[in-house]
């Protein structure tokens, strides 16, 4: 296997022959493969694949110096490296980094009304001033934001065909049970993912050497990397702030409720001048942002308390590497380790959950008698979504869906280590189907 097969690959062909498209950006935070896969994208479908990488290449920053105009830009181009081909109508121009020339944002509009070369723009979520780009790039461009690898994606790079996993989807829709022998293997790949998460290099050493050596390593160097880039782009905002809550979401996860304070970085720290500093990492793609909705009840947009909120890492093995070697041995080996089993869980389906495109929400009602972990809505109901590491009652989960306080539901989903099943009152999923969620509820309200 010489690379990953990502998702991206069949939207960027789509992106392509789609008429009169729009100059792309692809966003992301930083290592989850962006750049490998539009190389590869330029390389295998276009005659003329041109590649600029604006902190690698920096004398290229100085093409946008005299105009926007298209043969300007190209003229300049050539000037720097006169082998480059520019082939109207299959020709690729990819400006990579583009955090550190933003004047590539602003050429998007010369080059969809000129339309004779199509152009990608990436960089990192870190580095990105995206309402800069969105001022200068209104309407003239499409976004596409690319994450680590998600279970799915996993799966394909063990071996695993569409064919194989549309079975397994079936089972789902159709509520039918999985082979012990079924059910076994699954948990397994999906153990490997939690502790491997989905970043690109993480996943790969692991596929080419069948084991986990080194692995943890690279987690723990890409938090370090992480942590470097927040010194270097964090603008005008306390880094300090950033780095604080950073390396304080292992400890909020570990405790009994993961509500994320303020108080317990600084004993004299008040919510509000935090709120940039979470924003932050959160636009940057380093975290999850889960608020608490003010009732159990429809919308959910505008229906939260934006400060009373949990963090969670965007990538679950980052938060494992974050740790210890030992809560890699326990997970492994199916161990119990204390409280950090369920906030692990919950990580990993938040993040399953946020890359189908989904806003992430929890309710706690006042007396701490109701507690829901997620919800999801389908085309007419609210559904909570409890996640289990064990099989323990769900009596939050069952006063939800037979109160006729809540009208708004009337089912709901438990995500836990248990087969497929259907009870009249909740759906029963083993946590590793959870990337069909949204697919299910589609299809199942169209039955």
């Amino acid at each position: 296997m010489d690379r990953l097969p990502r998702k991206i690959d069949s939207c960027l062909i789509k992106w392509k022959n789609m008429n009169n498209h729009l100059p792309l950006i692809v966003k992301g935070a930083r290592q989850v493969g962006k750049t490998e896969a539009i190389e590869y994208f330029g390389n295998h479908n276009y005659t003329s694949f041109i590649e600029i990488n604006f902190i690698l290449q920096k004398q290229y920053k100085t093409i946008f110096d005299d105009g926007f105009e298209v043969d300007t830009i190209l003229r300049n181009i050539s000037l720097i490296n006169p082998n480059f081909e520019f082939i109207e109508g299959d020709t690729l121009i990819f400006f990579d980094e583009m955090q550190d020339c933003i004047n590539c944002a602003t050429s998007l509009k010369s080059f969809k009304i000129d339309d004779r070369y199509d152009v990608i723009c990436s960089g990192s979520l870190m580095g990105i001033n995206y309402r800069e780009i969105e001022s200068n790039s209104v309407g003239y461009k499409e976004d596409y934001e690319m994450y680590s690898l998600d279970f799915e994606e996993f799966l394909w790079a063990k071996g695993y065909s569409n064919i194989q996993l549309e079975s397994f989807y079936q089972k789902m829709l159709n509520t039918t049970p999985l082979t012990q022998n079924e059910y076994n293997i699954m948990l397994e790949n999906f153990r490997e993912y939690m502790v491997l998460g989905g970043m690109p290099a993480v996943v790969f050493r692991f596929i080419i050497q069948k084991n986990y050596s080194g692995t943890l390593k690279m987690q723990q160097q890409l938090l370090l990397d992480y942590e470097e880039d927040i010194t270097k782009y964090a603008g005008g905002l306390d880094k300090g702030k950033i780095l604080n809550i950073y390396r304080k979401i292992p400890v909020f996860l570990g405790q009994d409720n993961k509500k994320f304070q303020v108080s317990k970085i600084h004993k004299s720290a008040r919510n509000r001048d935090y709120i940039g500093a979470v924003d932050w990492l959160d636009n940057a793609g380093i975290i999850n942002i889960c608020y608490c909705l003010s009732q159990p009840e429809l919308p959910l947009k505008g229906n939260y308390n934006p400060n009373n909120y949990k963090l969670y890492f965007r990538d679950t093995g980052l938060l494992i590497g974050s740790l210890d070697e030992e809560v890699q041995e326990d997970l492994r080996y199916n161990k119990n380790f204390n409280t950090y089993k369920g906030a692990l869980y919950e990580n990993i389906i938040a993040d399953m959950l946020v890359k189908q495109g989904y806003q992430l929400y929890f309710y706690k009602n006042n007396k701490g008698t109701i507690k829901m972990d997620f919800f999801v809505r389908d085309a007419s109901s609210l559904i909570p979504i409890e996640v289990k590491a064990n099989d323990s009652a769900t009596i939050s989960l069952n006063n939800l869906i037979k109160k006729d306080t809540y009208s708004d539901i009337h089912y709901g989903i438990k995500f836990a280590n248990k087969n497929i099943g259907y009870n009249g009152k909740f759906y029963t999923f083993p946590y590793f189907l959870a990337f069909f969620l949204k697919r299910f509820l589609k299809e199942k309200h169209d039955q």
